[in-house]
Order: C-alpha cells, then sequence, then structure tokens
C-alpha cells in the first residue's frame, strides 16, 4: 500500500498548486496502515482481526481559521479540499500564525533492528498470546480473571504542503498488555504489565518472567497489609518516574494547554524555578528507538530534542507550529495525530528525566519512615494535581526496605512535588509501553524515561489509622 501512495504525490502537489492561493496554508495527508489486534479474556476469544487502511486529511488555515476533511477514498479528494477551504475561510477572522519552517521534501522510513510483524502469521501472533495467557490463568487458583491484548500496526504516511513540503514517511509500532486478577473472598487485587517497540517483532518474545510477575503480584497483594495513609518521604523507581514526568509535568508543557489557559501561561513562565539545581526534563521524537520517535511531525516539522527543564528551571515547551507562531516560539515538531480521522494536535513523544548522580541505595538510607514505589497500576491527573496507584510497595524504615504494603496511591500537585525532590538516582530505565490519550485521540506512541527519585513530603493514600 505504500506504493499507492508513493503514486499520488502528482496528484497531491496538482492540488495543493491549484488551490493554494486561496488560504493562507494548506495540507494534504494521505495514510496507509496494516495492523493485527488479539485480544483474549480468560478462556474467550474477544478479538481476532488484520485490517488494512486507506485515507487521508486535509488542513487549511484562513485568516487564523481552521478547516478539517477526512476522507476514505482519494477519488474525492478535490471535494474535500474544497470543503476544508470553504470552512476556513467562513471562520477565519484574525491572522494565520504558523512558525516558518524549512520546507523539505525527502522519503523515510525508521528502521526496524527486528522482524517486522507483517511478516509474522496470525496463527504465530495467536499462539504467542494462548502461551501468554495460559502462564496467567494456571499461576494459581486465585486468579479469576485474566487479559492478554496484542496490537500491531504499521503505517506510511505522505504529507505535502502549500509550502513546497513533500514527506512519505513509514513506521512499525507493536504493543502488548497483560493482566490477572486474584481474589480472596472479598480482596481483589490486580497485576498489569505493558511492553511495546518500534524495533522488532522478537521485542514481544521471551516475556514469561513479565507475564507471570502481574499474575504473582496480584496473588501475592491479597496477604499483604495496606499501606497507613498519611505524608511519607517516597522513593519512586524508574517506571513510576517515567509515569510521573509524562502524566503531572508533560501534559502541561504542551502549549496548546498554556495559550488556551492564561493562568496557566502565568504558572508556567519562562524561568520560573520548579525543581532543584541537578533536575533536568526533556522531550523529543529524535532519540531513535523509542516508541515516540520519528523524523518529522505531522506537519513535517523536524523532530527534536526539547529541554523543559534545566538545572531545576523551565526553559522549554512542546509546539505545533501554530502555537509556536501564537507564543513567539520555535516549533518543536510536536504535533501528531493518531490517524487521519483527527487533526495534529500538540502532543508529547518520549518525555524523560536525566538521570542523576545518587547511588540507588542512598536514595532511602537515611529515611526513618517511608515508602518505596515501584512500577503502576493506574492513575489520573486533573490540571497540577496528580494521582498515581503504585504496582508494588514496600516500607522503608531506619533506612532499610522492610515489610511490603498494598494498596499505595501518591497524591500530590505536580509543581510542590518537583519541589519537593531531594536526590536523583545514578539508574534509568526507558518505559516503552506509554499509550498516550488527549482530545479525543488515545493510545498514540510514547516513550517514558527516568531514573529513581526520592521525593519528600508526598501524601500516600492507605488504610486509615
Amino acid at each position: 500500500m505504500s506504493h499507492l501512495l508513493s503514486d499520488q504525490k502528482e496528484l497531491l502537489t496538482d492540488l495543493i498548486a491549484r488551490y493554494r492561493h486561496t488560504v493562507d496554508f494548506l495540507a494534504i495527508r494521505l495514510e496507509s496502515s496494516q495492523g493485527t489486534e488479539i485480544l483474549l479474556r480468560g478462556e474467550t476469544l474477544e478479538t481476532l482481526t488484520e485490517g488494512v487502511s486507506l485515507g487521508g486529511q486535509v488542513r487549511a488555515c484562513y485568516k487564523g481559521g481552521w478547516g478539517f476533511a477526512s476522507f476514505n477514498q482519494i477519488s474525492s479528494l478535490d471535494e474535500r479540499v474544497s470543503e476544508a477551504i470553504s470552512a476556513a475561510r467562513l471562520v477565519g477572522e484574525e491572522e494565520t500564525l504558523l512558525a516558518p519552517i524549512d520546507p523539505v521534501q525527502i522519503n523515510c522510513t525508521l528502521p526496524l533492528m527486528g522482524t517486522d510483524p507483517r511478516h509474522v502469521p496470525l496463527s504465530e501472533k495467536k499462539q504467542l498470546c494462548d502461551r501468554y495467557n495460559n502462564l496467567l490463568r494456571h499461576y494459581n487458583p486465585q486468579i479469576t480473571t485474566t487479559s492478554v491484548r496484542y496490537n500491531d500496526s504499521t503505517q506510511t504516511i505522505l504529507l505535502a504542503t502549500s509550502e513546497g513540503t513533500l514527506i512519505e514517511q513509514s513506521w512499525a509500532d507493536m504493543e502488548m498488555r497483560f493482566s490477572a486478577t486474584a481474589r480472596q473472598g472479598d480482596t481483589v487485587q490486580t497485576g498489569r504489565e505493558t511492553t511495546g517497540s518500534r524495533n522488532g517483532y522478537e521485542d514481544l518474545l521471551n516475556l514469561e518472567n513479565q507475564v507471570q510477575g502481574a499474575a504473582q503480584r496480584a496473588v501475592s497483594a491479597l496477604s499483604l497489609p495496606s499501606v497507613r495513609g498519611k505524608v511519607y518521604p517516597v522513593v519512586i523507581d524508574p517506571i513510576l518516574t517515567g509515569l510521573f514526568v509524562h502524566e503531572a509535568f508533560g501534559h502541561l508543557s504542551e502549549a496548546d494547554m498554556a495559550y488556551e489557559n492564561p493562568d496557566l501561561l502565568e504558572v508556567m513562565t519562562m524561568g520560573k524555578r520548579f525543581g532543584p539545581p541537578d533536575l533536568q526534563i526533556y522531550d523529543g521524537a529524535a532519540p531513535p528507538g523509542h516508541r515516540g520517535s520519528y523524523f518529522y511531525d505531522d506537519e513535517g516539522t523536524r523532530a527534536t530534542t526539547t529541554q523543559l527543564i534545566r538545572d531545576g528551571v523551565l526553559v522549554g515547551r512542546l509546539h505545533s507550529r501554530e502555537t509556536a507562531g501564537k507564543l513567539g516560539e520555535k516549533p518543536t515538531g510536536n504535533a501528531r495525530c493518531i490517524n487521519y480521522f483527527y487533526p495534529p494536535i500538540v502532543r508529547m513523544t518520549n518525555t524523560w528525566i536525566e538521570r542523576g548522580k545518587t547511588p540507588v541505595r542512598e536514595l532511602y538510607s537515611d529515611i526513618r519512615e517511608g515508602v518505596y514505589a515501584k512500577n503502576w497500576l493506574g492513575g489520573m491527573t486533573n490540571g497540577e494535581m496528580f494521582t498515581f496507584t503504585a504496582g508494588e510497595a514496600w516500607m522503608i524504615r531506619n533506612g532499610e526496605l522492610a515489610e511490603p504494603v498494598r494498596d499505595v496511591t501518591l497524591a500530590g500537585n505536580v509543581f510542590k512535588t518537583l519541589a519537593n525532590i531531594e536526590a536523583i538516582g545514578d539508574d534509568f530505565y526507558w518505559d516503552e509501553s506509554g499509550g498516550c490519550g488527549k482530545g479525543g485521540q488515545s493510545g498514540l506512541a510514547v516513550g517514558c524515561g527516568g531514573p529513581s527519585l526520592r521525593i519528600n513530603q508526598v501524601v500516600v493514600g492507605g488504610e486509615a489509622d
């Protein structure tokens, strides 16, 4: 199907040339995709599908107003271009402000280090899911519910704009999710694991230990005491750090959130201190090999690495061309759409906190009473506030890891939490399991990373005194 897109380059450039003088900006994006979805719940096979799709979108901007149209039939493209332009001209009444970028004409493919999932038979993918599901189901009689979800998708994008950009870009993405729920009387506990890759199908093989770990945590947690809820010093592992920097801070760094919210824009003032002098936070699609990596975003902006916090101070934010133009800043290559049904919006790519210098053992060596939280079960954010549930947790007593506990939730204000970071570990881990949601576009592939952190005065929810 990628050849089919290549054959449409002349059509796109002809349409752009015909209509470019009627609007301030015009972009046509064609997309072909091929994918597999498998879902097992217990003994039931709920989903087993392979599919291909071909479609596209048109975006037009006139006097600051946007028109958008999506389509499945290339034969209707001329009509959709007219519709998008008409809509833009109907609503536009101000000024089009798009930060400038250099137009580029290029073909690029994110390289696979292993097997392309399109070359793996559906029966083999199903057998892999069955094997992992059997490990969960038969781990212990207390396991009552299991699920295994497999997804792969291979996409080719063709983007043409009225500024002369013509980009063909391809990649493959794979993900598996595992869940096991255990019950003992009225007590119910769940263990989860997720893994993803843009490197090759082999990254989904040999995950037996990881899969069994989800079941083991669910069963073990049944007999654990609940944590006593109060304010503690907390040490979190790199996976929770990645979740925190993405969910709690990363979304606030997306510039559309700021320019649409003057109060947030005031809070997120450049040069303002948010954390300790050794805190460095980045986002970028330029680092290769991660699930949020690519060469060009969905507006044709080259992928970058953007430093958001340098030495504890806010120095950057994530942009589309429009948000960069409106705020007088440089575009960062963070305009993304999950597929052709949606326009690109400002999204994270790979977001991480840089490793520090404190040996991990020293992060909790002087804590009299605290909590060590590892992995995650879930979480939510609401503006500046966050709540995350740890997958595993232990009490820290007199500088040593002590008894394991369950039902550990970490809650707080992101800015106060950043300010309360006391030490940054010298470890680091990339979590490739992310599927981000925003603006109705859920499951967008992202990467998260970071070291272990020690944070003072974290509200830990659990059992009341």
